[in-house]
């Protein structure tokens, strides 16, 4: 967690560095950064956008005081690229679900990579790819994480503006049922049977899903001391079977532990007819 002690802008006449660095993603999140519109412009009145491939600036080992890392690590040169700009970053902030919990390409973790390689390509020799893919926190410290499939526009502007005032970031990690609450939205577990993630996932997104009737399905990530079990024992009540529930719970954050591990049981069960 950063420990931000002192302001990034407190050197006079000196605007604080940012970068931008993609690894293997769909670009979502880095999109939130153009999405911005009209603030991105102020934002570069703040801070130096030094690497931003998508939006211009190329120079990747440059020393910066802020480097945003979108994309998990599938390759070995992912793997020794990250260490690098963590050595040339003064904080390093991922986000997205990629970065954080390794994103939807973390599901062939589930089986053996070169089978999945072989039944892609024709020749899969030619492709440079590690047997697991990873989050970026397996390979380097991490100073803070921004969840969502993908970040929002406001999660990022929330999180430079804490930087720049030597403020730690508020790491948003309560509920989508208090979103729900907060926004009269009735509980789609309750009047549709609905599997729904809120009770597990950090809100983030404005409870979206629920608003039109639709279950969450855990986009923004694990919320704190989720109980995964008790989750996963109301949707068996709901008539969900084992895999169902599994499947349920291994979505885009499949690397994260606390959603992994109830997976894994009902994966089991499911193995052993347990419905």
């Amino acid at each position: 967690m950063i420990d931000a002690t002192e302001e990034l802008g407190a050197v006079a006449g000196k605007k604080p560095r940012v970068a931008v660095h993609k690894f293997s993603s769909c670009d979502g999140c880095q999109l939130a950064f153009l999405n911005l519109g009209e603030a991105l412009l102020e934002l570069g009145r703040v801070v130096e956008i030094v690497h931003f491939v998508e939006a211009g600036p190329v120079d990747a080992y440059a020393d910066v005081d802020i480097a945003f890392i979108e994309g998990s690590v599938s390759t070995a040169h992912d793997a020794v690229r990250i260490k690098d700009v963590r050595e040339s970053s003064r904080f390093l902030v991922t986000m997205g679900a990629c970065a954080t919990s390794g994103g939807i390409q973390a599901l062939r973790n589930l089986g053996k990579g070169g089978d999945w390689l072989e039944s892609v390509y024709a020749s899969p020799e030619y492709i440079d790819s590690l047997d697991k893919v990873s989050p970026i926190s397996q390979h380097v410290s991490v100073d803070f994480e921004l969840w969502g499939c993908p970040v929002n526009s406001r999660q990022i502007i929330a999180a430079v503006r804490s930087l720049l005032f030597g403020v730690p970031p508020v790491d948003a990690n309560e509920k989508v049922c208090l979103e729900c609450k907060r926004n009269q939205t009735v509980c789609v577990m309750v009047t549709r049977q609905a599997l729904c993630l809120g009770p597990a996932t950090r809100t983030g997104c404005g409870a979206l899903c629920p608003s039109f009737g639709r279950a969450c399905y855990g986009c923004y990530g694990p919320a704190e001391n989720i109980n995964g079990a008790a989750l996963a024992q109301w949707f068996a009540g709901l008539g969900a079977v084992s895999a169902e529930i599994a499947d349920r719970f291994q979505m885009i954050y499949i690397q994260s532990e606390a959603l992994s591990e109830t997976a894994k049981d009902y994966h089991q069960r499911s193995g052993e007819g347990r419905d």
